[in-house]
């Protein structure tokens, strides 16, 4: 009787690996969402809780290292989407989801719909607008934030400590849920319409000088009023300046990008908007005492300025200074009449130079100048006609080289006298022209050295009836008859 084989029987460690292997391999990472419960953090930093929904549940853990990392701490009822790998813990034979991420339900909607109004208002120029100058020292400011939370407590409690006694005007509004961005948006508007006369809210109230639009930390949908489209055109239609304080530190949202000043939490806003008495007072000290050491230096300085002035002797002896003055004026005025009468000198020497010139050249020099061009013209002609018998000659030499020469070279010869011919033909012009250009420059340039012509600039010649020139006043004593030739004409006279 035969024995039937045992069928392959896998041991629970074994089969648990399959089933892990199984798992990982053809589920793998995977998103899940649920809602927490049963949360339990270990000493060793690992968090073990359970994701839950009306028909199932599904055991999850958290590592200490991926908890670090994550914007959301699970907590009990929390609705979470959660991104994870699905496994087998072997020891217990249990699946369960080891997490590596993990957000609150819609918040990846929200960030979504966050990055575009971002974009989009980016895109506009409405985070590049000029920003309005946040005051120094303003002493009426205006709240926008729920008139019950702990933001507007920590506000006023610095307020208070480091400036009292300021202008403060709360603008209450819901800071979280649904209608809260109309609210904020509403608040800020009626902040911007206090003081105006067009705008008749709160009457007699003076207008704001700085708008503070805050709340204390949150999650993202808690914070989420102030990442509406209505509460950034609010804030950016502002004609107050505008400081936003919304949640923490890690806390952004669209409000921040808009304002005109973005600060990390309500307190630090405070802490902002104005600094403390106690250090205006200290400054106006130093201020007080800089001004008061600057007026005595000045005082100082103008003492020394007036004791000077008094031992001036323009003041204690003016009439010395008079005196001094005519004296400076007596000197220049003689400086002057000196100056005058050399420049009178000089130009009559100038002008006895000129005549001197004239009767040089009425003397003797231009008979001189007509004898020279004379000669000239002489030598001009004797070379002139000298140059067609060398020409002649040089044409004989050249005919008779010409007739003992080859055959090959009589077309050269041939072009060589002609150029010859045209050469001795033209020359003797040229000679004459050029001659005749020279003898009118001459011409000209002794017309220009003549009497006539230094009259024409302005001169004059005057002489006794004896014909002598006169050269100084001494020449022509009372009654002396003068004649005085001009460039056109001459004057008769007598002296007086």
């Amino acid at each position: 009787m035969s024995v039937a084989p045992q069928p392959l029987a896998y041991t629970v460690t074994q089969l648990t690996q399959l089933i892990r292997q199984k798992l990982e391999q053809d589920v793998g990472a995977v998103w899940v969402a649920g809602e927490i419960s049963n949360v339990r953090r270990q000493t060793s930093g690992i968090t073990y809780f359970t994701l839950k929904d009306a028909g199932a549940q599904l055991n999850a853990v958290l590592f200490a290292n991926v908890a670090a990392t994550l914007d959301v701490e699970p907590a009990d009822g929390m609705a979470v989407r959660v991104f994870g790998l699905l496994t087998v813990y072997a020891p217990q034979g249990k699946y369960q989801l080891a997490v590596r991420k993990m957000e609150r339900a819609g918040q990846g909607e929200l960030m979504a719909r966050f990055e575009a109004l971002k974009k989009k208002l980016a895109d506009e120029g409405l985070f590049d607008r000029p920003r309005r100058p946040i005051p120094r020292l303003p002493r009426r400011i205006g709240i926008v934030t729920s008139p019950s939370g702990a933001a507007l407590r920590d506000i006023l409690k610095v307020l208070d400590r480091r400036f009292p006694n300021l202008d403060i005007l709360i603008r209450g509004a819901r800071v979280q849920g649904a209608g809260a961005a109309a609210e904020i948006a509403l608040g800020i508007e009626r902040l911007n319409a206090v003081g105006d006369p067009a705008g008749g809210v709160l009457p007699g109230h003076p207008r704001r000088e700085v708008i503070l639009v805050t709340r204390g930390g949150g999650s993202l949908e808690d914070l989420w009023p102030f990442n509406e489209e209505v509460v950034a055109r609010a804030i950016a239609a502002s004609r107050i300046p505008v400081i936003s304080a919304v949640g923490h530190e890690i806390d952004f949202t669209i409000s921040d990008f808009v304002a005109d000043l973005r600060c990390p939490t309500p307190s630090a806003a405070a802490e902002q908007v104005i600094g403390r008495k106690e250090d205006f007072v200290a400054q106006l000290d130093g201020l007080s005492r800089r001004m008061n050491r600057h007026a005595r230096h000045r005082l100082d300085l103008l003492r020394g300025r007036l004791a000077a002035a008094r031992a001036n002797r323009v003041f204690s002896e003016p009439e010395h200074a008079v005196d001094r003055f005519r004296q400076r004026i007596d000197h220049l005025e003689m400086r002057f009449q000196g100056s005058l009468a050399d420049r009178l000198q000089r130009d009559r020497r100038r002008v006895e130079r000129a005549q001197a010139a004239l009767d040089a050249i009425r003397a003797g020099h231009l008979p001189r100048l007509r004898q020279a061009l004379d000669q000239r013209l002489a030598r001009m002609r004797l070379a002139l006609d000298a140059r067609p018998r060398e020409a002649r000659r040089r044409l004989d030499r050249l005919q008779a080289r010409l007739q003992i020469s080859q055959g090959s070279e009589l077309p050269r010869l041939r072009r060589r006298i002609e150029d010859a011919g045209r050469r001795l033909h033209d020359r003797p012009r040229l000679d004459v022209e050029r001659m005749r250009q020279r003898l009118a420059a001459a011409g000209r340039q002794l017309q220009a050295l003549g009497p006539l012509s230094v009259l024409a600039r302005g001169y004059s010649i005057t002489r006794r009836a004896d014909g002598r020139v006169v050269r100084s006043a001494a020449d022509a004593p009372p009654g002396t008859r003068l004649l005085t030739r001009l460039a056109e004409g001459a004057v008769d006279s007598v002296v007086q």
